[in-house]
C-alpha cells in the first residue's frame, strides 16, 4: 500500500481495459489502485476510459473517468475539480497523454509541429499548473511528466515529437526548482521502445521491430507495466528526495 490515502489524476489514462493492450496511463492506474490510491482517469477516448474506470470500481477500487483534452484549460480545471470534489484532495498528477508525430525537419508541417507541442508541451504545462494549487493545500505532492528517450536523444525522424518531448524534460526541471520548497516534486519519465496502443501498428512491421531491437542492449521491447512501476515509485514517498530528475526506462538504449 505504497500510495495509501493518496489521490491521483492521470491524463491519457483510458487504455487500461483488462485483457487489452494497455498504455502507460492505464497500466499505472491499475498499479496505483492496488497500492491504495484513488484515481481519476482523464482522456479523450471516452468509451475506453469509462470501461477502465468501471472495471476498477467493480474490483472494489475508487476510480472515476473524466473527459480530458489536455490542450484545453477548461478541461483541466474540470478534471482537477472532479478529483478534489469526489476524493477530497490531489496528491499525484501523471501527465501522460501523448501522440506520435512522424517526419524529418523538411517533412514536418506546421500542423504536425503545433499538434505535438500542444499535446505534449502545453498539455504538461496545463496539468502541472492546475495541480500545484491543490497540492499546496495538502502540503505537497508528486507531478510525473511522461517524456521519452526521444526527449533525450535524436533520431532520423519524428522531429516535432523530439522537440515536444524535450520540452517536457526541461519544463519539469524548471517547475521542480520553483516548487521544491513547497514539497511539490516534479520529475520526468523517459520510456524507451514499449508495446502500447500508440506503437503497436509500427511494431507490426518486421523491419520496424528489428530496427528497434537492434538498438536495445537488453534485446527486447518493453512492457507498459515496466514503465508503470517506475511511475509508482515517483508517486510514492519512496522517492521523497527526488525532484527535477529523469527516470530513464529503456533497456539500455541511451546508455550507448
Amino acid at each position: 500500500m505504497r500510495l495509501e490515502g493518496k489521490v491521483a489524476l492521470i491524463s491519457g489514462g483510458a487504455h487500461g481495459v483488462e485483457g487489452e493492450m494497455m498504455g502507460f496511463g492505464g497500466a499505472s492506474a491499475r498499479l496505483f489502485v492496488q497500492e491504495g490510491a484513488k484515481v481519476v482517469l482523464g482522456d479523450i477516448a471516452v468509451e475506453d476510459g469509462e470501461k477502465t474506470a468501471s472495471q476498477l470500481r467493480d474490483a472494489g477500487y475508487d476510480a472515476l473517468f473524466v473527459k480530458l483534452d489536455v490542450t484545453n484549460e477548461q478541461d483541466w480545471e474540470n478534471a482537477v475539480r472532479t478529483a478534489v470534489t469526489n476524493f477530497g484532495r490531489l496528491d499525484i498528477m501523471v501527465n501522460n497523454a501523448g501522440t506520435g508525430g512522424p517526419g524529418n525537419v523538411e517533412e514536418t508541417t506546421e500542423d504536425i509541429w503545433d499538434g505535438q507541442m500542444d499535446v505534449h508541451a502545453k498539455g504538461v504545462f496545463l496539468g502541472t499548473k492546475h495541480a500545484i494549487p491543490e497540492m499546496r493545500k495538502v502540503g505537497g505532492g508528486s507531478i510525473i511528466n511522461i517524456s521519452s528517450i526521444y526527449g533525450l536523444v535524436g533520431s532520423v525522424g519524428s522531429t516535432a515529437y523530439h522537440a515536444a518531448k524535450g520540452a517536457i524534460r526541461i519544463f519539469s526541471k524548471s517547475a521542480a526548482v520553483q516548487y521544491a520548497s513547497e514539497n511539490i516534486r516534479v520529475n520526468s519519465v523517459h520510456p524507451g521502445f514499449i508495446t502500447t496502443p500508440l506503437t503497436r501498428e509500427g511494431l507490426k512491421n518486421p523491419e520496424r521491430e528489428q530496427f528497434m531491437l537492434d538498438r536495445i542492449p537488453m534485446g527486447r521491447i518493453g512492457d507498459p507495466d515496466e514503465i508503470a512501476k517506475g511511475i509508482v515509485y515517483l508517486a510514492s514517498d519512496e522517492s521523497s528526495y527526488m525532484t527535477g530528475s529523469e527516470l530513464v526506462i529503456d533497456g539500455g538504449m541511451t546508455a550507448q
